[in-house]
Parts: structure tokens; sequence; C-alpha cells
């Protein structure tokens, strides 16, 4: 395993406030980037906005606002989104700063220098909302956008190509010598099948139709388009062409750290077939990995600005606290495919997890501890009981299979295995039956050993919920008073270190949520945003 990571979201288009989609992609990353560094390696954390494009300009113009100061406003709702999350990003880049603009040129140049782009004439047919062109081929008979299937216009304008035909070759050969380059399998499937074998055109990297975009040196009357302009946020943000390129050496060219890109699966074709043949042409190393988690559903469609069929994350924060919504979208929606949203879900898995599983342990194990040993947990032993042994087992292959998991992006899969710890602390009380031990004096050291092996279970439990409740892992280390050099990662593989404190019980860490008055307050907020 490398010593250090970076990992990145995708830059988020600033067209409207953001949306619960856009939360679901930065949420996951985040937990990524706050498990390698409670595990100890250095992590570096990226995301931002993509802030040029036609789409930009037309929308600062539909409500008379220049679009620098449009996307300004929209950045502070994502900034504040992000904070409200708790997301730990160690930069933001916007594709409007001097930093980033100034790479952009010096990269379009470099290209140009080298003969992979060419000026040349685009005729093709080109979506406005994708900001994207298409062969007649991929847009049928029906003249659709094969992305977000609006109608598409015949658009025809001197532009400046990406010689993309060039390195079909080399990205082919790339995805066989490197498995895991893209993820799921079934992208890289989709990539070589939909876009690559029935033939790979050159890529269209200017415009000249609008002018709210990075303007190109040796032609201005062209902007750099989209995606040559937004992708090159990964390295521009580390510093690559600048005075200071510290972090660029130690977070993309030293072969010591492991370069990871979360993204959606509608933007994967710019990833997976241009990021890398850019990257190739300037002569630099690609990333390990590109993931591509599922779109956000809301009725069978994606989530989308331009539909209106979003969800708007701040109220839901705000009445139903941040870890509710980070554990929601984490554990519902399995880290890969495509999931929905739904009131019904939302309220049913907050109830089942947050507060009958994990909650509830941890409150009928502070209420023992009280009553029965005076609120001091007593101190480990091991084996006492005919159940303590396959119970220590247990905790022992979660850890593993938490990091196994966790380490090739399973996020999903990493906290479901949490969650059976958790339930088989709960079913630990029902076998041991530790109300009847209480009722026999010669049990004393029996019932001593169960309350130990489930303090140290919700110790163990919270360490590994840490990444994605943020406020509740440390509440119930409080409670349990867990002294803080035992909150180290490395201590959980030491089963049973957690005894001969004064526990600190305080509120439940989740309020039961009524189903059907809750159900109706989520609807509502949906439909006052639809």
């Amino acid at each position: 395993m490398k010593k250090r990571f970076y990992i990145t979201t995708p830059i988020y288009y600033p067209s409207a406030k953001p949306h619960l989609g856009n939360a679901y992609c930065t949420v996951l990353c985040d937990v990524f980037a706050r498990y390698k560094r409670m595990r100890g390696f250095e992590t570096y954390f990226l995301t931002g906005t993509d802030e040029h494009g036609m789409k930009i300009e037309k929308n600062a113009k539909a409500v008379n606002k220049l679009p620098q100061e449009f996307v300004d406003e929209m950045v502070e709702q994502f900034k504040k989104l992000w904070t409200l999350l708790d997301i730990s990003n160690d930069d933001y880049i916007r594709t409007t700063e001097e930093r980033h603009t100034k790479v952009v040129q010096q990269i379009f140049s470099k290209l140009l220098e080298k003969g992979d782009i060419y000026l040349g004439e685009y005729e093709g047919w080109y979506c406005k909302e994708c900001e994207a062109f298409w062969t007649e081929t991929q847009v049928g008979k029906e003249h659709l956008c094969p992305d977000c299937h609006r109608s598409v216009e015949k658009a025809k304008e001197e532009a400046y190509f990406y010689k993309a035909s060039k390195y079909v070759d080399f990205i082919l050969d790339l995805y066989k010598n490197n498995p895991k380059f893209l993820t799921p399998e079934s992208r890289k499937n989709e990539m070589i099948n939909t876009f690559i074998k029935p033939g790979l055109g050159d890529l269209c990297v200017s415009r000249t139709s609008f002018t709210w975009g990075v303007p190109v040196k040796e032609r201005d009357k062209h902007v750099v388009y989209v995606w040559l302009d937004a992708l090159t946020n990964y390295i521009s943000a580390l510093g690559y062409l600048s005075d200071d390129d510290s972090l660029f050496k130690k977070y993309w060219l030293d072969e010591e750290s492991e370069i990871i890109h979360c993204l959606g699966a509608d933007i994967t074709r710019f990833h997976a077939i241009y990021w890398p043949m850019f990257l190739n042409s300037l002569n630099i190393r690609m990333p390990d990995r590109e993931f591509v988690h599922g779109l956000l559903l809301m009725k069978d469609e994606k989530m989308s600005k331009s539909k209106g069929n979003v969800v708007d994350p701040f109220p839901l924060v705000e009445k139903y606290g941040v870890d509710t919504v980070r554990y929601y979208l984490v554990r519902e929606i399995n880290f890969g495919s495509d999931g929905s949203f739904t009131p019904q879900q939302f309220v049913e898995r907050v109830n089942a997890d947050l507060v009958n599983s994990f909650g509830n342990l941890l409150n009928r194990t502070l209420g023992m501890i009280n009553k029965y040993f005076d609120g001091v947990v007593p101190i480990f032993k091991s084996g006492v009981t005919e159940f303590d042994k396959p119970l220590e087992e247990f905790v022992t292959h979660t850890i593993k299979s938490y990091e196994t998991l966790f380490d090739d992006l399973k996020i999903t899969d990493a906290f479901a295995c949490v969650n059976e710890l958790v339930n088989k602390g709960n079913k630990y009380i029902d076998d041991t039956a530790p109300w009847a031990l209480a009722k026999d004096e010669n049990k004393k050291e029996q019932l001593a050993s169960v309350m130990s092996h489930l303090v140290n279970v919700i110790y163990v439990s919270a360490i590994l919920y840490q990444p994605v409740l943020v406020q509740a892992s440390k509440l119930a280390l409080d409670q349990l008073n867990v002294p803080f050099d035992l909150r180290d990662y490395n201590n959980i593989y030491n089963f049973g270190c957690v005894g001969g404190g004064k526990i600190e019980k305080g509120q439940p860490l989740f309020p039961r949520l009524d189903v059907d008055l809750e159900v109706s307050y989520i609807q509502d907020l949906m439909n006052k945003n639809n």
C-alpha cells in the first residue's frame, strides 16, 4: 500500500445551487479521506467548481448579472454546504482563479506546440445543456443528446481540436494493463463499446460562439472548451507549472502517492478517455484509479438542476443533523451503483441503523453499567462466558473486513460490516441475559465480562464509524469516557483496552423519527423545491 493519497471529487458546475446529488459524491470522498487520515496516511482532498461555459453565461444574463458575479454567489452556496456537511477538503479549486487559468493556457500552448492540438472547423450536433458535441450516429434519428436526452442543434464554427484518434491504442493498453484504473468494470466496457470501437473522433477543445472561458493566447477569439479547462483542475490545484509545485511533486509525481478520482457516471467519458490522453501528451503519470459512482435518482431520472428534480440538502441537515444525512448517503446507496432518494427510505434507514442498532446498544449498555456497577466499566477479561470468544473473534474479523473493503473503495460495504458488529453486540445482550446474571451473586464475574465486552464493542464501532458519523462517534466515546490516548485508531486492534473508567451518560445520540410525520415533512420540502 502506498504511503499517501490524493483524492478528488469532480468539480461541480455552479449553474444553480448545489443539490443532494452533489453532496453525495463529496460526502463519499470526505469519508474516504477521513478514513485514510484516521489510519495515519498523508492525505490530500480536493473539490471545487467548474465555472466557465455557455450555460453559465446564459444563466447569468437571465438574472442580469455578470458571469463572475453569478458564479461567485453560487460558489458561496457550495462552500456553505460543504461546511454544513463537515467536509474536510484541503483545497477548493475554482476554474476562474488565476492559478488555474494560467496553467490551462500553458497546457494548451504545450499541446499546440507538440502538434496534439490543431486548428480546424467543427460541424456537428451540439447539446447546450451538456456543452458537448455529438456525431450523427450518437444523436440518432431523433437528434437527442445521448446523456440528457434533450434536443441538439446543428453547429458549425472554427475550433481547435485535440488528436484523440492518435491515442486510442494508448487508452486500450491503459485499460488492459491496469485493471483497477477504471471501476466498476461495467464503465470500462461502456467506454470501449460505446465510444472507442465505433470510432473515436478528435475532440473539440475551443469555442468562438461564447466568451466566458479561458482565452487561447495564440488566437484570442477562442476560449478553451470545457473539458480541457475543467479536467486540468486536478493538477493546477497542486501547483503544476507554477513557481511552487511542491504539492504536485508530492501528491502526483511521487510514485508513493496513490491518485484517486471519484466521478459521476455522466462524466466518465471525459475522465476515462480524454484526461489520460491529455496527461500522456504532457508526459505526466496517470491516476491510479478512476472510480465511477452511480447517479442519485429521483423517480428513475438523474437528479439534475436543469430538470428541477432536486432535493435541497440544507433543510435536511438543519432538521436531522449532519451525521444523519452523511450516514444515509453512505449506507443507503451502494457506492458504484445508481441509487434513489425517497423520504421513506431516509426515515427507515435512520431508525433502523442509528436509533435501533447503534444508539440502542449504547443506551442499553450505559444503563446497565449504571445499574449494576455504579457507572464504572469493569476491567476486561477474555472468555469468561461461552459467548465472549466468538464476539472477540468477530471484532477482529470486522476490523480486517472494514479495512479491506475501504481500501478498495467499497465504502458502503465497509460500514455494513460495522453495522453487523453493532447487531452482534445487541444479540450478545440477548444471549448473555445480563438481567438474569445480576440476580445471582455467584455470576458477578460473568456480568462484569458482559459489560466490558459491550463497552469495547461500542468503542471499536465508534472508532470505525468516525469517518461518517463525525459528531456522534465522538459523543459515544465521550459517554464511555474513553481516554483520548485510546482514541487513536491503532488501539482498536487491542480488544478490551477500555475499562476502569466511570461512564458519562448523556442524551441519546439519535432521536427516533416518527415515520409518517417525517416522511410528510420531507415530501413537502421536495415539493417546494420542484
